[in-house]
Protein backbone atom coordinates (compact mmCIF):
# COMPACT_ATOMS: atom_id res chain seq x y z
CA UNK A 1 0.00 0.00 0.00
CA UNK A 2 1.52 3.31 -1.10
CA UNK A 3 1.37 5.92 1.68
CA UNK A 4 3.00 8.68 -0.34
CA UNK A 5 1.14 11.59 -2.03
CA UNK A 6 0.36 11.15 -5.71
CA UNK A 7 1.37 14.77 -6.49
CA UNK A 8 5.04 15.69 -6.42
CA UNK A 9 6.41 18.76 -4.64
CA UNK A 10 6.38 20.81 -7.87
CA UNK A 11 2.64 20.23 -8.26
CA UNK A 12 1.99 21.10 -4.62
CA UNK A 13 3.94 24.34 -4.97
CA UNK A 14 2.06 25.15 -8.17
CA UNK A 15 -1.26 24.60 -6.40
CA UNK A 16 -0.16 27.02 -3.69
CA UNK A 17 0.75 29.65 -6.31
CA UNK A 18 -2.57 29.21 -8.12
CA UNK A 19 -4.48 29.69 -4.87
CA UNK A 20 -2.55 32.88 -4.12
CA UNK A 21 -3.19 34.17 -7.64
CA UNK A 22 -6.91 33.45 -7.44
CA UNK A 23 -7.27 35.21 -4.09
CA UNK A 24 -5.21 38.18 -5.30
CA UNK A 25 -7.46 38.54 -8.35
CA UNK A 26 -10.67 38.63 -6.35
CA UNK A 27 -9.13 40.91 -3.75
CA UNK A 28 -8.24 43.36 -6.52
CA UNK A 29 -11.86 43.16 -7.69
CA UNK A 30 -13.22 43.73 -4.17
CA UNK A 31 -15.08 40.42 -4.23
CA UNK A 32 -15.68 39.02 -0.75
CA UNK A 33 -14.30 35.58 0.15
CA UNK A 34 -16.84 33.49 2.09
CA UNK A 35 -17.00 30.07 3.69
CA UNK A 36 -20.09 27.86 3.85
CA UNK A 37 -20.69 24.38 5.34
CA UNK A 38 -19.41 21.25 3.60
CA UNK A 39 -22.16 19.25 5.34
CA UNK A 40 -25.79 20.19 4.75
CA UNK A 41 -29.31 19.04 5.53
CA UNK A 42 -30.25 19.27 1.83
CA UNK A 43 -28.51 18.68 -1.46
CA UNK A 44 -28.97 19.21 -5.18
CA UNK A 45 -31.98 17.70 -6.92
CA UNK A 46 -30.19 17.48 -10.30
CA UNK A 47 -30.73 13.87 -11.50
CA UNK A 48 -27.25 13.74 -13.06
CA UNK A 49 -25.47 14.38 -9.73
CA UNK A 50 -25.37 11.92 -6.84
CA UNK A 51 -24.47 13.08 -3.34
CA UNK A 52 -22.51 11.31 -0.62
CA UNK A 53 -24.60 10.72 2.50
CA UNK A 54 -23.44 10.87 6.13
CA UNK A 55 -25.26 10.09 9.40
CA UNK A 56 -24.63 11.52 12.85
CA UNK A 57 -25.04 9.66 16.16
CA UNK A 58 -28.71 10.61 16.37
CA UNK A 59 -29.34 8.93 13.02
CA UNK A 60 -30.00 12.19 11.20
CA UNK A 61 -29.09 12.21 7.50
CA UNK A 62 -26.66 14.80 6.13
CA UNK A 63 -25.22 15.40 2.68
CA UNK A 64 -21.66 16.29 1.75
CA UNK A 65 -22.13 19.26 -0.55
CA UNK A 66 -21.69 18.79 -4.30
CA UNK A 67 -20.98 22.53 -4.56
CA UNK A 68 -21.44 25.57 -2.30
CA UNK A 69 -24.12 27.01 -4.63
CA UNK A 70 -27.20 26.84 -2.38
CA UNK A 71 -25.52 28.36 0.66
CA UNK A 72 -23.83 31.07 -1.40
CA UNK A 73 -27.16 32.07 -2.94
CA UNK A 74 -28.60 32.45 0.55
CA UNK A 75 -25.75 34.84 1.31
CA UNK A 76 -26.45 36.77 -1.89
CA UNK A 77 -30.13 37.10 -0.94
CA UNK A 78 -29.03 38.38 2.49
CA UNK A 79 -27.10 41.23 0.84
CA UNK A 80 -23.52 39.94 0.70
CA UNK A 81 -22.76 41.51 -2.67
CA UNK A 82 -20.37 39.74 -5.05
CA UNK A 83 -18.72 36.73 -3.38
CA UNK A 84 -16.37 33.83 -4.05
CA UNK A 85 -15.35 30.63 -2.31
CA UNK A 86 -12.61 28.02 -2.58
CA UNK A 87 -13.76 24.79 -0.99
CA UNK A 88 -13.95 21.01 -1.23
CA UNK A 89 -16.91 19.38 -2.98
CA UNK A 90 -18.05 15.75 -3.03
CA UNK A 91 -19.86 13.68 -5.65
CA UNK A 92 -20.53 9.97 -5.57
CA UNK A 93 -19.22 7.84 -8.41
CA UNK A 94 -16.83 10.47 -9.79
CA UNK A 95 -13.74 8.56 -10.90
CA UNK A 96 -11.43 8.96 -13.88
CA UNK A 97 -8.64 10.93 -15.44
CA UNK A 98 -10.33 14.27 -14.72
CA UNK A 99 -12.59 13.23 -11.82
CA UNK A 100 -12.42 12.28 -8.15
CA UNK A 101 -15.18 11.87 -5.57
CA UNK A 102 -13.70 14.78 -3.60
CA UNK A 103 -12.25 17.78 -5.37
CA UNK A 104 -11.57 21.49 -5.01
CA UNK A 105 -14.01 23.96 -6.48
CA UNK A 106 -13.81 27.71 -7.05
CA UNK A 107 -17.26 29.26 -7.20
CA UNK A 108 -18.15 32.93 -7.51
CA UNK A 109 -21.10 35.24 -8.10
CA UNK A 110 -21.06 38.72 -9.57
CA UNK A 111 -24.03 40.92 -8.68
CA UNK A 112 -25.31 42.87 -11.68
CA UNK A 113 -23.58 40.62 -14.24
CA UNK A 114 -25.11 38.50 -16.97
CA UNK A 115 -23.38 35.41 -18.39
CA UNK A 116 -21.63 37.44 -21.10
CA UNK A 117 -19.97 39.75 -18.56
CA UNK A 118 -19.14 36.70 -16.46
CA UNK A 119 -17.29 35.08 -19.36
CA UNK A 120 -15.12 38.21 -19.56
CA UNK A 121 -14.51 37.88 -15.82
CA UNK A 122 -13.50 34.23 -16.24
CA UNK A 123 -11.08 35.20 -19.02
CA UNK A 124 -9.51 37.88 -16.84
CA UNK A 125 -8.90 35.36 -14.05
CA UNK A 126 -7.49 32.76 -16.45
CA UNK A 127 -5.15 35.36 -17.91
CA UNK A 128 -3.69 35.73 -14.41
CA UNK A 129 -3.42 31.97 -13.76
CA UNK A 130 -2.61 30.51 -17.19
CA UNK A 131 -1.28 33.54 -19.02
CA UNK A 132 -3.01 35.82 -21.55
CA UNK A 133 -4.90 34.03 -24.31
CA UNK A 134 -7.82 34.85 -26.57
CA UNK A 135 -11.00 32.83 -26.24
CA UNK A 136 -13.67 31.73 -28.68
CA UNK A 137 -17.43 31.65 -28.14
CA UNK A 138 -19.72 29.23 -29.91
CA UNK A 139 -23.38 28.47 -29.34
CA UNK A 140 -24.48 24.95 -28.52
CA UNK A 141 -26.35 24.90 -31.81
CA UNK A 142 -23.35 26.06 -33.86
CA UNK A 143 -21.13 23.41 -32.27
CA UNK A 144 -23.52 20.55 -33.07
CA UNK A 145 -24.09 21.70 -36.64
CA UNK A 146 -20.35 22.16 -37.24
CA UNK A 147 -19.16 18.90 -35.69
CA UNK A 148 -22.17 16.58 -36.07
CA UNK A 149 -24.19 18.15 -38.88
CA UNK A 150 -27.21 17.97 -36.56
CA UNK A 151 -29.32 20.82 -35.22
CA UNK A 152 -29.85 19.92 -31.54
CA UNK A 153 -33.05 21.96 -31.41
CA UNK A 154 -34.83 20.63 -34.51
CA UNK A 155 -33.35 17.16 -35.17
CA UNK A 156 -35.81 14.33 -34.66
CA UNK A 157 -35.17 12.23 -31.56
CA UNK A 158 -34.66 9.25 -33.85
CA UNK A 159 -31.78 11.11 -35.52
CA UNK A 160 -30.14 11.67 -32.14
CA UNK A 161 -30.49 7.97 -31.31
CA UNK A 162 -28.96 7.06 -34.67
CA UNK A 163 -26.01 9.39 -34.02
CA UNK A 164 -25.50 7.89 -30.53
CA UNK A 165 -25.63 4.30 -31.74
CA UNK A 166 -23.21 5.04 -34.57
CA UNK A 167 -20.79 6.18 -31.87
CA UNK A 168 -21.18 3.19 -29.57
CA UNK A 169 -24.02 4.11 -27.22
CA UNK A 170 -27.12 1.87 -27.45
CA UNK A 171 -29.36 4.78 -26.53
CA UNK A 172 -32.61 3.14 -27.63
CA UNK A 173 -31.98 0.04 -25.52
CA UNK A 174 -31.07 2.32 -22.63
CA UNK A 175 -34.30 4.32 -23.21
CA UNK A 176 -32.15 7.44 -23.15
CA UNK A 177 -33.95 10.78 -23.18
CA UNK A 178 -33.32 13.45 -25.77
CA UNK A 179 -31.12 15.36 -23.32
CA UNK A 180 -29.15 12.22 -22.44
CA UNK A 181 -28.46 11.71 -26.15
CA UNK A 182 -27.30 15.32 -26.48
CA UNK A 183 -25.05 14.95 -23.43
CA UNK A 184 -23.45 11.83 -24.89
CA UNK A 185 -22.89 13.39 -28.30
CA UNK A 186 -21.42 16.50 -26.70
CA UNK A 187 -18.96 14.42 -24.68
CA UNK A 188 -17.80 11.98 -27.36
CA UNK A 189 -17.90 14.09 -30.53
CA UNK A 190 -18.31 17.83 -29.95
CA UNK A 191 -16.00 18.32 -26.98
CA UNK A 192 -12.99 16.51 -28.53
CA UNK A 193 -13.45 18.54 -31.73
CA UNK A 194 -13.31 21.95 -30.05
CA UNK A 195 -9.56 22.10 -30.41
CA UNK A 196 -6.91 23.87 -28.34
CA UNK A 197 -7.32 27.03 -26.32
CA UNK A 198 -10.35 28.42 -24.52
CA UNK A 199 -13.77 27.76 -26.00
CA UNK A 200 -17.07 28.83 -24.43
CA UNK A 201 -20.20 26.91 -25.40
CA UNK A 202 -23.33 28.93 -24.65
CA UNK A 203 -27.08 29.07 -25.21
CA UNK A 204 -27.90 25.50 -24.21
CA UNK A 205 -31.36 23.99 -24.80
CA UNK A 206 -33.93 25.28 -22.31
CA UNK A 207 -34.38 21.70 -21.05
CA UNK A 208 -30.77 21.90 -19.79
CA UNK A 209 -31.16 25.22 -18.00
CA UNK A 210 -30.51 23.79 -14.49
CA UNK A 211 -30.70 26.99 -12.39
CA UNK A 212 -30.09 29.44 -15.23
CA UNK A 213 -32.53 31.88 -16.80
CA UNK A 214 -34.26 30.89 -20.02
CA UNK A 215 -34.43 33.34 -22.92
CA UNK A 216 -37.46 33.35 -25.21
CA UNK A 217 -36.92 31.90 -28.68
CA UNK A 218 -37.32 30.41 -31.03
CA UNK A 219 -35.56 28.40 -29.91
CA UNK A 220 -35.79 28.95 -26.17
CA UNK A 221 -32.28 28.75 -24.73
CA UNK A 222 -30.71 28.64 -21.29
CA UNK A 223 -28.46 31.61 -20.52
CA UNK A 224 -25.56 29.45 -19.41
CA UNK A 225 -22.12 28.48 -20.65
CA UNK A 226 -19.50 25.80 -20.26
CA UNK A 227 -15.82 26.59 -20.70
CA UNK A 228 -13.40 24.12 -22.28
CA UNK A 229 -9.64 24.68 -22.18
CA UNK A 230 -7.64 22.45 -24.51
CA UNK A 231 -10.69 20.19 -24.71
CA UNK A 232 -11.10 19.84 -20.93
CA UNK A 233 -14.27 21.14 -19.26
CA UNK A 234 -13.19 23.69 -16.66
CA UNK A 235 -16.21 25.81 -15.71
CA UNK A 236 -20.00 25.98 -15.83
CA UNK A 237 -21.70 29.36 -15.50
CA UNK A 238 -25.25 30.75 -15.38
CA UNK A 239 -27.12 34.00 -15.68
CA UNK A 240 -28.92 33.07 -12.48
CA UNK A 241 -32.62 32.33 -12.25
CA UNK A 242 -34.37 34.69 -9.80
CA UNK A 243 -37.94 33.38 -10.02
CA UNK A 244 -38.70 31.36 -6.86
CA UNK A 245 -41.86 29.84 -8.35
CA UNK A 246 -39.99 28.61 -11.42
CA UNK A 247 -37.15 27.34 -9.23
CA UNK A 248 -39.60 25.24 -7.18
CA UNK A 249 -41.14 23.86 -10.38
CA UNK A 250 -37.74 22.83 -11.76
CA UNK A 251 -36.61 21.25 -8.51
CA UNK A 252 -39.85 19.30 -8.14
CA UNK A 253 -39.49 18.10 -11.72
CA UNK A 254 -35.95 16.96 -10.87
CA UNK A 255 -37.18 14.99 -7.87
CA UNK A 256 -39.79 13.25 -10.03
CA UNK A 257 -37.11 12.35 -12.57
CA UNK A 258 -34.96 10.96 -9.77
CA UNK A 259 -37.79 8.77 -8.52
CA UNK A 260 -38.48 7.52 -12.05
CA UNK A 261 -34.85 6.54 -12.56
CA UNK A 262 -34.45 4.86 -9.17
CA UNK A 263 -31.92 7.38 -7.89
CA UNK A 264 -31.56 8.45 -4.28
CA UNK A 265 -34.54 10.43 -3.07
CA UNK A 266 -33.84 14.03 -2.04
CA UNK A 267 -36.13 16.80 -0.85
CA UNK A 268 -36.39 20.34 -2.18
CA UNK A 269 -34.35 22.82 -0.12
CA UNK A 270 -36.97 25.16 1.36
CA UNK A 271 -34.34 27.53 2.72
CA UNK A 272 -32.99 28.10 -0.80
CA UNK A 273 -36.53 28.71 -2.07
CA UNK A 274 -37.17 31.16 0.78
CA UNK A 275 -33.99 33.04 -0.09
CA UNK A 276 -35.12 33.33 -3.72
CA UNK A 277 -38.56 34.50 -2.61
CA UNK A 278 -36.95 37.12 -0.36
CA UNK A 279 -35.00 38.39 -3.37
CA UNK A 280 -31.94 36.93 -5.02
CA UNK A 281 -30.23 39.90 -6.69
CA UNK A 282 -29.69 39.92 -10.44
CA UNK A 283 -26.39 38.10 -10.81
CA UNK A 284 -24.33 35.55 -12.68
CA UNK A 285 -22.37 32.71 -11.11
CA UNK A 286 -19.79 30.15 -12.16
CA UNK A 287 -18.25 27.00 -10.71
CA UNK A 288 -14.70 26.14 -11.78
CA UNK A 289 -12.77 22.94 -11.18
CA UNK A 290 -9.72 24.19 -9.30
CA UNK A 291 -7.83 20.90 -9.60
CA UNK A 292 -8.30 20.96 -13.36
CA UNK A 293 -7.07 24.55 -13.40
CA UNK A 294 -3.88 23.49 -11.59
CA UNK A 295 -3.53 20.57 -13.98
CA UNK A 296 -3.70 22.91 -16.98
CA UNK A 297 -1.34 25.44 -15.40
CA UNK A 298 1.33 22.77 -14.97
CA UNK A 299 0.73 20.76 -18.13
CA UNK A 300 -0.25 17.66 -16.13
CA UNK A 301 -2.34 14.87 -17.68
CA UNK A 302 -4.52 13.70 -14.78
CA UNK A 303 -6.07 15.01 -11.57
CA UNK A 304 -4.00 12.51 -9.59
CA UNK A 305 -0.90 14.43 -10.69
CA UNK A 306 -2.06 17.51 -8.78
CA UNK A 307 -3.93 16.01 -5.81
CA UNK A 308 -1.89 15.24 -2.70
CA UNK A 309 -4.13 12.33 -1.79
CA UNK A 310 -6.82 11.32 -4.30
CA UNK A 311 -9.60 9.02 -3.13
CA UNK A 312 -7.62 5.84 -3.80
CA UNK A 313 -4.90 6.99 -1.36
CA UNK A 314 -6.99 8.43 1.48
Amino acid sequence: MDWRPSADIHALRLRSRVLRTVRAYFDSQRVLEVETPALGSHTVTDPSIESIVAHDRSGRTWFLQTSPEFAMKRLLAAGSGSIYQITRAYRSGEHGRHHDIQFSILEWYRVGYDHHLLMEDVDALLDEVLGPQTSRRMTFREAFIRHLELDPFTAATAQLHDACETRGFSSRAATASRDECLDYLLAVTVQPALGPGRVYLLDYPASQAALARVRAGPPRVAERFELYVDGIEVANGYHELQDAVELRRRMRNDTEMRRGSGRMRVEVDDRLLAAHAAGLPACAGVAMGLDRLVMLAGGYRTLHDVLAFPSDRT
